[in-house]
């Protein structure tokens, strides 16, 4: 099942430096000992399994590769997503530090995390205030406050909604719980950041070594969280790992062509809703600069198609979670790309699918297909 060639801008990292150890400077942001922590903690909470890595041979056999294994987050804790990871993790960072009462937290969010968070106020017994901007839809924003949360619509982007989170926090001292970092806030996105390295963490407990990974962009959290552990852990010898963007909100490619941290204008008037960020995480920046071998923008139509390829195999995968899949397709059947990225007969791919179907019904519109009819 070969995707349809379609543009795609695609980056070999100007700045990497794979021989380039990782450092002290590092570890402060992201550690494998926090990795450690995180997935210890985690572990404790009720419901908590390792998601499924699931091998995908015939998009394998399409694109000429050893294999494609995806890490199917559609059911983690029955969030649907591998936000509960980062940001209910924080809420629990938080509330030990500080203690329960009285205590409210609050995030912007296109629809994960701000059900990861909602959910970890739950579980802790706190309130939570969410943001959501004028994009995210309705059947998101009540995934949402089915969680207690207050959910407050304000702004035309997420990153609109992300300044107007921080003025409501300053206001009224309340704790923000974001995936993005900026100057004078950054210990509760390391957290974020480092509850993503769970991931990597799960996939090696199952002896998966893969040479090459595909991860979604965003502000960048997750693929620093990913890349932080595989680059600590093995060095120069870690796969070959390419961030994959929306070609409507493509910071962190900006980023990588201008050399320093980059937003980029416009509505971001993406499908791939969770991916649609305007400004990087500085702190994963950090991480990414050096650390990241390539970046893509894709166009929304390769995340619709591998949906509905990924739909006949009867993997129900959000629009947001395939974008390093569709990425991967697209490289994989590109000369030029492949040539760059060393993909070959013995490549083993893995990619992380970040969301089953958070809004029914735009899962729906976009595959032809519920998501019990095709699981069924």
């Amino acid at each position: 099942m070969p995707i349809n060639p379609l543009p795609t801008r695609f980056l070999l990292n100007p700045s990497l430096d794979r021989l380039k150890p990782y450092g002290a400077d590092e570890r402060t942001i992201l550690s494998m000992a926090g990795g450690r922590d995180a997935l210890a903690a985690i572990r404790l909470w009720e419901g908590y399994k390792p998601t499924p890595l699931l091998s995908l041979p015939t998009m394998a056999a399409a694109c000429g590769v050893a294999s494609v294994q995806y890490k199917d987050e559609g059911q983690r804790f029955g969030l649907k997503s591998f936000k509960a990871l980062g940001g209910a993790y924080a809420v629990q960072r938080l509330v030990e530090r500080y203690g329960p009462a009285n205590m409210t937290v609050t995030c912007a969010t296109d629809g994960n995390h701000g059900r990861a968070v909602a959910w970890g106020a739950r579980r802790a017994g706190i309130r939570a205030v969410i943001f959501v901007h004028e994009g995210v839809s309705e059947g998101r924003a009540k995934a949402i406050s089915a969680f207690g949360a207050e959910v407050r619509r304000e702004g035309r982007t997420y990153d609109d909604s992300v300044r107007a989170s921080a003025r409501a926090a300053e206001f009224h001292g309340w704790h923000i719980v974001s995936d993005t970092s900026w100057p004078g806030y950054e210990d509760t996105p390391k957290a974020v950041m480092q509850g993503y390295a769970v991931l990597a963490m799960e996939i090696e407990a199952e002896g998966v070594r893969p040479s090459h990974i595909f991860v979604q962009g965003g502000v960048g959290g997750l693929a620093a969280g990913v890349l932080s552990y595989r680059w600590e852990r093995f060095g120069p010898d870690r796969p070959i790992m390419t961030v994959v963007e929306p070609d409507k909100a493509a910071c962190l490619l900006a980023s990588a062509h201008a050399g320093i941290p980059t937003a980029v204008d416009g509505d971001l008037d993406t499908v791939m809703a969770g991916l649609a960020c305007g400004e990087p995480s500085l702190l994963a920046w950090h991480i990414l600069k050096p650390g990241a071998d390539a970046f893509m923008a894709i166009p929304d139509a390769a995340a619709i198609e591998t949906m509905r390829d990924l739909a006949t195999l009867g993997i129900v995968a959000g629009e947001s979670g395939v974008a390093g899949l569709a990425g991967f397709r697209l490289a994989a059947q590109d000369p030029a790309m492949r040539a760059a990225l060393q993909i070959d007969n013995a490549s083993r791919i893995v990619v992380y699918g970040t969301e089953g179907a958070t809004d029914p019904d735009v899962y729906r519109a976009l595959v032809g297909q519920s998501p019990e009819d095709v699981t069924a």
